[in-house]
């Protein structure tokens, strides 16, 4: 990446992206207070959304669903019509701005293609559960948030996860009621997060859909070749841990070099933190050994949704060394990316990996910034993982960084998943991914000891209780 392209970046935000953020900011505000306490700027707040909605296949359903809750008159599909028109806008904004990283990398995301519809089935049981769930917490909004309703959420969330199709959604729920859980009552909160909840609580309600009101899913195919890693982003919830791996796929027929994901994620407890994360992930033996060792993958037959790798250990194995800064440089700027499902459009969703070199970092008091030809960047710091060896210091010493161009809270950051920097006179790589198969620093691998195994601990206990 280059100065010239950091430009781009900053040369103002896509035309349009301030209203439809503003829409979106209006109807979370009426989330806030609730939908069965509707007042004047509420009203008016909705009113501007139908209007902006007016000329889209959403106008309609919009229309009818504001004068419904303006009215004091709120049913299921009336909170469905509100939650896709605010996801329509956020996935405006989220095309927007891929466009405008895209012009500014010079890459080309391949076009969108849905499968073909699954067939005709009854919808799982637990999905009237959660949104009748969803539906309470509309109306009660973030501000009537209390515990006795946040602890209606377990019966739903419980079925949900005993169905492997709706696992997504009860991890999704169960992250929500649970930091619901710890801010209660929220009335008394000065800041609740209203964007993040809104989210959760959109992207949740759409999930919860019957299958035939779903958009198909893009199609799946299966691939084989050479899979070189990236990095590796880590996704850190009291109740949840995810690895997310970003790499290039050079597809054994030849084709294009391709850009991908492939995650792998556990449930947890809010005690399972820093490097004890990767010992939740020890079914995936392979994909650990590879972010370890920094080696190249040989997959075969691997299914393939839109950019994501749906991740089986078993049809991969373990090439030779595959230097991630390497990779970069010679694929990086000819490599494909896939266009996002509908529902992954969401600015905070936007995550393209870049390599950055020969740049200067300038510390202000913990906030760093890159600084490439005059141009700067901020960094995300608070997206460093705990289970891994990137520290703020070793990114303040770096001239070279592998990372994700991210939008948030109206800027375009840069997430660091491997560094190469000068300590003490000499040269020092790291990746976020360097402890999957055990802590390599002795100072952090004394603490880790120190601290002792809990997954192992909870894994004995779980035993003993499910021997009783």
């Amino acid at each position: 990446m280059l100065g010239t392209q950091l430009a781009v970046l900053r040369d103002g935000a896509p035309t349009g992206l301030t209203d439809a953020l503003d829409l979106v900011a209006g109807l979370d505000g009426a989330l806030v207070r609730g939908f069965a306490r509707v007042n004047e700027e509420d009203a008016a707040a909705l009113a501007a959304l139908a209007g902006a909605l007016a000329p889209t296949p959403l106008g309609d359903l919009v229309a009818e669903a504001v004068g419904k809750v303006t009215a004091g008159s709120v049913t299921e599909d009336h909170l469905v019509a509100l939650a896709g028109a605010r996801c329509a806008l956020l996935g405006a904004a989220h095309d927007a701005l891929l466009g405008q990283l895209d012009t500014a990398l010079g890459r080309a995301h391949a076009p969108w293609a849905p499968g073909p519809p699954g067939p005709a089935a009854d919808a799982p049981p637990p999905l009237a559960g959660v949104r009748a769930w969803l539906h309470e917490l509309a109306l009660a909004g973030w501000g009537g948030v209390d515990h006795e309703l946040v602890a209606a959420a377990a019966t739903p969330i419980e079925a949900a996860l005993a169905e492997p199709g709706l696992r997504r959604l009860a991890v999704l729920l169960d992250g929500l009621a649970a930091e619901l859980r710890a801010c209660a009552p929220v009335a008394t909160m000065a800041h609740p997060p209203v964007r993040r909840w809104a989210d959760l609580w959109a992207r949740g309600l759409l999930l919860a859909q019957d299958a035939a009101a779903v958009t198909a899913p893009p199609a799946v195919e299966e691939v084989s070749g050479r899979l070189l890693v990236l990095g590796v982003d880590v996704h850190e919830h009291d109740t949840a841990v995810q690895a997310q791996v970003h790499g290039i796929l050079e597809p054994a027929d030849g084709g294009a070099p391709r850009l991908v994901r492939a995650a792998v994620g556990a449930v947890k407890v809010e005690t399972i933190v820093g490097p004890a994360l990767w010992r939740l992930l020890d079914a995936h033996p392979v994909l650990l050994a590879a972010l370890a060792e920094r080696r190249g993958l040989t997959v075969s037959g691997l299914p393939l949704r839109g950019a994501d790798l749906l991740w089986q250990d078993d049809r991969a194995r373990l090439g030779e060394a595959a230097d991630p800064f390497a990779t970069a440089r010679v694929l990086l700027p000819a490599a494909v990316a896939a266009a996002p499902a509908p529902l992954d459009r969401h600015p905070v969703g936007i995550a393209e990996p870049v390599l950055l070199e020969g740049y200067t970092v300038r510390d202000d008091d913990g906030a760093l910034t890159v600084e490439l030809d005059g141009h700067p960047l901020a960094v995300a710091v608070d997206r460093l993982p705990s289970c891994g060896p990137l520290t703020p210091a070793l990114i303040a010493a770096s001239s070279a960084c592998l990372g994700l161009v991210r939008w948030d809270d109206g800027r375009w950051l840069l997430q660091p998943l491997a560094v190469q920097a000068t300590v003490k006179r000499k040269p020092v790589g790291a990746h976020t991914g360097d402890w999957a198969c055990g802590v390599t620093d002795p100072k952090a691998a004394k603490a880790d000891a120190k601290a002792g195994d809990a997954v192992a601990v909870l894994r004995e206990r779980a035993g003993r209780l499910l021997r009783r």
